[in-house]
């Protein structure tokens, strides 16, 4: 079996292996491919493993011998999906290797907007404690979170692991699912998602992108925030409208929002959101911790022995 990895860098950047993998075949590993190279080096594969690649129908139409598509991410966007499930092609995906690198990224900018770590770490290097008349300074107002409500949209793995991580700052939960889930816990309350736009403090989103729900953060709920509110997202860029979200911030209809994703990545210099003092952004890093990118190292081979073996793990489901 020849197996052919498009986009391997991000996963394994130079600090792991690919050695339990070329066990299972004949292993070509590129670390970056463009569009126009996409056939061309994935003609002759039997297995393909991708991570923010995007395989349409018109590029699998072009790759005779691939049976498998192995999802280097949890997300599924990447594949049309409908024309795998219609020529029998499998495809798994990685459910749930960064759940607690997420959680945590999600709390770091939190915490950046409530804190100003960074700033405050700054203005004393720049000799502004040394010089301060009183013993203690604050350049920004600190927010406790204990009392607060945190908004969560997607309960999932990574948003179950968010809520637990809120209980122990001692933070109200509110949730909204389209999909139906029973109450776990007495303290955390399913609510409408106009419900949770007007009542959180914090509002995180948790939830998978598709052709339902692009966009949906629009203007219509962003102006229902509160003015002190924050708002943030380690999912996908494409849930927030861009436009939107730049008019609700300079207008000040939320306090702040703080993204790790964005609509286009990687963005453009010129992205109106750079400009703003009250956007936080990452690039895209909530999942990349050594540990996280081993575990998804652990399961991509699983999944792959799995399907070699005729028992596949993890299959994308087609609806």
């Amino acid at each position: 079996m020849k197996i052919v990895a498009l986009d391997g860098y991000t996963l394994n950047t130079g600090d792991l292996s690919w050695q339990a993998l070329e066990k299972l075949g004949e292993v070509q590993v590129f670390d970056r491919t463009e569009s126009h190279q996409i056939v061309e080096r994935a003609f002759d594969a039997h297995i393909l493993l991708i991570n923010k690649i995007e395989i349409s129908a018109q590029i699998l139409e072009q790759l005779p011998n691939l049976q498998y598509i192995g999802l280097m991410s949890t997300g599924t966007d990447a594949v049309d999906l409908a024309y795998t499930n219609k020529k029998e092609i499998k495809v798994s995906n990685i459910p749930s290797y960064g759940t607690m690198s997420v959680a945590q990224h999600t709390f770091a900018l939190l915490l950046e907007l409530t804190n100003q770590v960074k700033l405050h770490s700054e203005s004393v290097r720049q000799g502004e404690w040394s010089k301060h008349i009183d013993w203690c300074y604050w350049k920004s107002p600190l927010v406790e979170l204990a009392g607060k409500t945190l908004g969560i949209i997607g309960y999932g793995r990574i948003g179950k692991a968010v809520a637990k991580i809120a209980e122990a700052f001692q933070m109200k939960i509110i949730v909204h699912s389209r999909r139906s889930l029973q109450q776990e816990r007495s303290n955390i309350e399913f609510v409408t998602l106009k419900k949770l736009f007007t009542n959180s403090d914090v509002i995180s989103l948790h939830c998978p992108l598709g052709e339902d729900n692009k966009g949906f953060i629009n203007e219509s709920l962003l102006t229902k925030m509160k003015p002190s509110a924050y708002l943030i997202n380690t999912s996908r860029g494409a849930l927030i409208n861009e436009t939107d979200l730049y008019n609700a911030l300079k207008n000040k209809h939320l306090a702040a929002a703080a993204l790790d994703v964005l609509e286009t990545e990687p963005p453009q210099i010129d992205n109106p959101l750079f400009e703003l003092d009250n956007c936080l952004i990452t690039p895209h890093n909530a999942w990349g911790s050594h540990e996280a990118r081993s575990r998804l190292m652990d399961v991509l081979v699983d999944n792959v022995a799995s399907f070699l073996e005729g028992k596949p793990k993890n299959l994308v489901e087609f609806f």
